[in-house]
């Protein structure tokens, strides 16, 4: 039986959870796209506000 290292399991756990932030920042970030009429060259300011967004609303979260 092959035995898989503790630190591998330990970077699985805390990348899958930075993987779901950073999709929850890009489906936000598309929203505010659509919502701004699909104009380009706002890509950052979009991708910015999404995140703050998440974070808040993760911080929130994590408070109640």
């Amino acid at each position: 039986m092959k035995r898989t290292p503790a630190l591998l399991i330990a970077a699985k756990q805390t990348t899958e959870p930075a993987r779901d932030l950073q999709e929850k920042i890009r489906r936000r970030a598309y929203e505010l796209y659509v919502e701004r009429g699909r104009h380009d060259g706002h890509g950052l300011d979009d991708w910015l506000e999404a995140q703050s967004e998440v974070t808040q609303r993760q911080a929130k979260a994590a408070g109640a």
